[in-house]
C-alpha cells in the first residue's frame, strides 16, 4: 500500500496535476517568511508621491533632463547599471516639433544631457514585444533618437525587453532570461533579445549579452531558459532611493546614495495610479498587494547575481521523506483504529507542510500536495482493507457481546486486534456466581409483574457494576448471575476485577433493601441478601449450541467450582466466598476472613477458600 501511495504520489507530482496547489502554499510560505534573505546586489532609485511633488510643475515627458541628472550622480556614485524601467516612446524635442513649439534653440536641445548619459554605455532602456497573432512580432522601443544615442546603437546591448512571464492566476512567480519573440528577418539581427532584469545581470557581470549562455551567481544559464524568481521578501524588502535625492546639491553625500555603489540600480516608478502593479508569492490586490514592475525587476537581477535560484527539492530528499511519511501513516492506520489512521493522515499531513516550508528556507520547492494526496490514496487503501476484512470480523464480534459487556471492552478488544477462536480454546480467567437468598419466599408473597419488576432492577445495578470491572455477563439463571472475568477481553488483573465486582454487589445488595422496603411494604418480605461465588482458573470458551442456537459462554472444572462456593454461603454465613487460587491472584487488596477448605460435590479434593470482608481500592 506505501508502494502504491508513493507511485501515486510521484505521477501526478511528474504530471503537475496538483501544481496549482503547491503553488499556493510556496506563496504562503513566502508570505510566513516574510524577508528571506538581505538584497546585496540592487537597488531602485523610485519616483515616489514626493518627488512628483517637487517637481509638479514639469510634467513626465519633460523630465529627460532630470533623468541626465540622476544618472549622472548615480554615475559618479559608482552603480555598476543603471536601468530606467520607463519606456521613452517620444523624446521632449519630438513632442514639441509635433505642435510646431521648439522654435527656441534650447528646446531643440531640450533632452541632450539625457541624449549624453544613454551615450555613457551605463543605461539600459526598457523596450517591450508587441505579439501579432500569425504575422511576425513588432518591437516597441524607444524614440529613435535615444537609440541613436546608445553606444554604436546597440540595441542588444542597450535595451532589455521588460514582458514579465505570468501564471495562469496573473501572479509572476517566474522569469525568462530571454522573452521569444518572432522578430521579422530584417529586424532580427540587430534586436533587442533579453529580458530587462537579465541584460542587467549579465552586464553587471561584465559579460557579452551577444552570446547564447552565461555563468551567473555560480550558475549556468542559457537564453532560452526559464527560472524561478527568489523573491528576497515582500515590497519594500530591495532598498530605495527617492528619485529627488539624486537631485539635491550635496546627493552623494547622501548615506542611502553612497549606498548604491558597485550596485546595479533600476529607476522606475512606485506612485498612485501607475498601472505596474502585479500580483507575487507575497500579494495580490485582494491579499497582501501586489508589488511594483521595477522592483519585480530587481528581484530577478538580485536572483541572478545572488546565486540564490529555487529549483526543486532534490529528487533523493523528495523519495525519502515522501516514503517515510507514507510509510508510517499507513503502518498506523494498519496497527490503529481509523480515527487513530486519520489521525496519523493529519500529522503527516503536517509533516508536510513543515517539509514545503523548511525546503523554501533552503530554496527549493518541496511538493506538499502531491505527498498529501499520497496520504489520502494510503488512507483510503487502509479503509478498503478494513472494509473488506477487518470491519466484518468486527461487527460479528461487537453483535456477539453487545448487551454483555460494556462498550469499552469491547472496543478494547477490536482495537487490539486479538482474535477469538469461537471454535473453543481454553483460556485463564475468573468465574462469578451470584443468587438471591430466600427467593422462593419473596416470590410467594409478589404478583408476577412484581417479581419481574424488582428482578429487573436488580440485575440491572449488578450488570453495571460487573460491565464496570470489565467482566462479561454470561447468563441469568432464574434469580442467579454468571459472569466472566478476562474474556472476551484478556485483562491480565481478572481476579482482582471479580473481586471488586463481587464487593459491588453485595454494596447493591445492601442499598437494594431498601428499595424492597419501599416498594413493597406491608408485604412482610424477608430482609434481602445474597451470595457470591469466585474462582479463577482455565476454562473452555467458545460458541456452543446448535445450528439454530449458538451461545458464547464457559465450561468446565472452574465454572462448576465458582457455583459451588455460591451455594456454600450459605452454609458459611457469608456473603463472598472466593477461592484460594482467587485470592492469591488478586494480591494484597484483598481484606479475608475465615479460612478453610471444602470439599464440594462434584469435586474429590477439597478447595481452600476465603471469606471476603473488603477490598482495598
Amino acid at each position: 500500500m506505501a508502494a502504491i501511495a508513493f507511485v501515486v504520489t510521484e505521477a501526478t507530482y511528474h504530471a503537475g496535476a496538483l501544481s496549482g496547489l503547491d503553488q499556493a502554499y510556496s506563496d504562503l510560505w513566502h508570505r510566513v517568511s516574510g524577508v528571506r534573505y538581505t538584497p546585496k546586489h540592487t537597488a531602485l532609485v523610485v519616483i515616489d508621491e514626493e518627488s512628483l511633488n517637487r517637481y509638479r510643475d514639469d510634467p513626465l515627458v519633460f523630465w529627460a533632463p532630470l533623468h541626465a541628472k540622476a544618472i549622472a550622480t548615480l554615475r559618479e556614485a559608482g552603480a555598476t547599471v543603471i536601468g530606467i524601467d520607463f519606456l521613452f516612446s517620444i523624446t521632449p524635442e519630438n513632442w514639441l516639433k509635433k505642435f510646431k513649439l521648439s522654435k527656441n534653440k534650447d528646446l531643440q536641445q531640450f533632452d541632450l544631457a539625457f541624449r549624453q548619459e544613454l551615450n555613457s554605455g551605463k543605461v539600459v532602456l526598457v523596450g517591450a514585444i508587441a505579439h501579432n497573432e500569425g504575422k511576425p512580432d513588432d518591437p516597441i522601443l524607444p524614440d529613435s533618437d535615444y537609440l541613436l544615442s546608445l553606444p554604436n546603437m546597440d540595441l542588444v546591448s542597450g535595451i532589455g525587453l521588460a514582458d514579465l512571464l505570468t501564471d495562469k492566476d496573473g501572479a509572476i512567480r517566474r522569469f525568462r532570461i530571454a522573452p521569444p519573440a518572432n522578430w521579422a528577418k530584417e529586424i532580427a539581427p540587430g534586436a533587442p533579445r533579453l529580458s530587462f532584469s537579465a541584460l542587467m545581470a549579465v552586464r553587471a557581470s561584465g559579460q557579452s549579452p551577444a552570446v547564447n549562455d552565461w555563468s551567473l551567481g555560480g550558475f549556468g544559464y542559457t537564453s532560452s531558459s526559464v527560472h524561478n524568481i527568489s523573491y528576497a521578501g515582500p515590497q519594500g524588502t530591495i532598498p530605495r532611493v527617492s528619485f529627488f535625492k539624486l537631485l539635491e546639491k550635496n546627493a552623494l553625500n547622501d548615506p542611502s546614495v553612497k549606498a548604491l555603489h558597485g550596485k546595479v540600480v533600476i529607476i522606475g516608478g512606485d506612485y498612485l495610479g501607475m498601472n505596474d502593479m502585479h500580483s507575487t508569492p507575497y500579494g495580490n490586490s485582494v491579499i497582501g498587494g501586489g508589488m511594483p514592475g521595477p522592483e519585480i525587476q530587481a528581484n530577478i537581477v538580485e536572483t541572478l547575481l545572488s546565486g540564490r535560484t529555487t529549483s526543486a527539492a532534490p529528487d533523493v530528499l523528495r523519495w525519502i521523506i515522501t516514503a517515510l511519511v507514507l510509510l508510517a501513516a499507513i503502518i498506523v492506520g494498519l496497527r490503529t483504529s481509523p480515527w487513530w489512521g486519520l489521525g496519523a493522515v493529519i500529522v503527516g499531513a503536517l509533516l508536510a507542510l513543515a517539509a514545503g516550508y523548511a525546503s523554501l528556507q533552503k530554496f527549493w520547492l518541496f511538493p506538499t500536495a502531491h505527498l498529501q494526496l499520497g496520504l489520502l490514496t494510503g488512507f483510503l487503501l487502509v479503509l478498503g482493507l478494513r472494509l473488506t476484512r477487518e470491519e466484518r470480523d468486527k461487527a460479528r464480534i461487537r453483535n456477539m457481546f453487545e448487551g454483555y459487556v460494556s462498550d469499552d471492552v469491547v472496543n478494547m478488544l477490536l482495537s487490539s486486534g486479538q482474535k477469538l477462536d469461537m471454535g473453543g480454546q481454553s483460556m485463564h480467567i475468573t468465574i462469578l456466581f451470584s443468587d438471591i437468598r430466600n427467593f422462593t419466599t419473596i416470590t410467594e408473597k409478589l404478583s408476577a409483574h412484581e417479581t419481574v419488576e424488582f428482578l429487573n432492577v436488580y440485575f440491572e445495578r449488578v450488570i453495571n457494576v460487573i460491565r464496570a470491572e470489565g467482566g462479561r455477563i454470561d447468563k441469568f439463571i432464574g434469580d442467579a448471575v454468571m459472569a466472566e472475568f478476562g474474556v472476551p477481553y484478556p485483562f491480565a488483573d481478572h481476579p482482582a476485577r471479580a473481586l471488586r465486582a463481587a464487593a459491588g454487589i453485595r454494596q447493591v445488595a445492601e442499598e437494594f433493601k431498601a428499595w424492597m422496603r419501599n416498594r413493597f411494604p406491608g408485604k412482610d418480605l424477608p430482609e434481602f441478601r445474597i451470595g457470591v461465588g469466585v474462582h479463577t482458573g482455565n476454562a473452555v470458551v467458545g460458541n456452543l449450541g446448535s445450528a439454530k442456537r449458538m451461545e458464547f459462554t464457559a465450561i468446565g472444572d472452574t465454572v462448576n467450582v465458582a457455583s459451588r462456593l455460591e451455594s456454600e454461603t450459605k452454609n458459611l454465613s457469608c456473603v463472598i466466598v472466593a477461592s484460594a487460587e482467587t485470592v492469591r491472584a488478586a494480591g494484597h487488596m484483598v481484606v479475608t476472613g475465615r479460612h478453610d477448605n471444602l470439599t464440594v460435590k462434584g469435586r474429590a479434593e477439597p478447595i481452600e477458600i476465603y471469606e471476603i470482608l473488603d477490598i482495598r481500592m
